[in-house]
């Protein structure tokens, strides 16, 4: 089959990118024009979507993008704002680090309660608490914990684990829990009250 190509910058598209037709000369599908789509060498965004090959009016086939140079970025054309993808267990780099005062002592390790139960490999109390507490101050989302299996999460927990959730067993807060804890917030404030009175007297 014989064609001719018409090659030619295109304004509509970013800087970088040619757009060619093939015209088929013979055939059944003579007079057809196929448009390809090139990119010269150029970083191309990945939020850029392949257009619509304009020869098939009944069905929306993108066009095949041709890169005459191998880029180093991977471009999957996914619609949107990219997340950046987040490591698991990152918070075990931080295992034997610990906060200290404006002397340099190191400050005494939080006790955590006894339902916290820890997920993944080796996690300690510590990488428990960080963990939490970075979900905590910067997840958008509701702080659940793991809500997988504990078999599976056992099993295999870097196919299991959510990493989007810390590293803790899910956990149901019932009314007990939430009474003890009130009475320890009113507890602490009679011993600040009286810590003031203690001060001003």
């Amino acid at each position: 089959m014989s064609v001719e190509r018409k090659r030619f910058e295109c304004s509509a598209l970013p800087k970088g990118w040619q757009r060619e037709e093939v015209l088929r000369k013979n055939g059944l599908s003579a007079g057809k024009v196929d448009v390809y789509y090139y990119s010269r060498g150029v970083r191309t965004d990945a939020s850029l979507v392949p257009p619509i090959r304009q020869t098939a009016s009944i069905f929306k086939q993108p066009v095949t993008v041709y890169k005459t140079q191998e880029g180093k970025v991977k471009n999957d054309f996914k619609h949107g704002p990219q997340e950046k993808p987040k490591q698991l267990f990152w918070e075990k780099r931080l295992e034997g680090l610990r906060a200290c005062d404006v002397d340099g002592h190191e400050l005494c390790a939080m006790e955590l309660p006894r339902s916290l139960r820890a997920v993944g490999p080796h996690v300690t109390e510590e990488t428990l608490l960080q963990s939490v507490a970075t979900a905590l101050h910067v997840s958008s989302q509701p702080v659940t914990g793991q809500t997988g299996s504990r078999t599976n999460l056992e099993k295999n927990p870097g196919v299991f684990i959510n990493p989007d959730q810390p590293l803790v067993q899910a956990l149901a807060v019932g009314d007990e829990d939430i009474k003890r804890q009130e009475d320890r917030v009113n507890s602490a404030r009679v011993k600040l009250q009286e810590a003031i009175k203690a001060m001003t007297a």
